[in-house]
């Protein structure tokens, strides 16, 4: 899974630009999607950009693990999973509002990874913490 990573990360990033894209094409009526500061319209928005972010950052996230041994490779995959996750449950949020109950699945499968990675880096006094 670890050498996926970078595809998956890209393919994230198309997805965003093309989404993007495609709800740029109906942005400027008022009421697409129940109008500019609609629960529905911002979770779309929220989507579009959590698939450039979190891509960018999962590409980040496995060029560390090729480089640094301290990382295990189980933070690329489990943040690959909530990279993927996270848009989904976007849209499908803006879809039915009922899946937001859902956010706690790509939530903890980012937050987790980002934890074990910050608690790496401190063992390893790479952010100046010594335990």
């Amino acid at each position: 899974m670890t050498e996926a990573a970078p595809l998956i990360a890209w393919l994230l990033v198309l997805a965003g630009l093309i989404s993007g894209t495609l709800l740029g094409l109906f942005f400027r009526s008022e009421q697409f999607l129940g109008g500019y500061a609609s629960f529905r319209r911002r979770l779309v928005r929220l989507g579009h950009v959590a698939c450039i972010a979190l891509g960018v950052l999962l590409l980040e996230l496995s060029r560390l693990v090729a480089v640094e041994t301290y990382v295990p490779e189980a933070v690329v995959e489990w943040f690959a999973a909530g990279a993927l996750c996270m848009p989904a449950v976007c849209f499908l949020t803006a879809w039915r509002e009922k899946f937001r109950f859902a956010f706690v699945v790509p939530v903890g499968l980012l937050v987790g990874p980002v934890l074990v990675l910050v608690s790496h880096l401190g063992v390893y006094g790479i952010l100046g913490v010594r335990s």
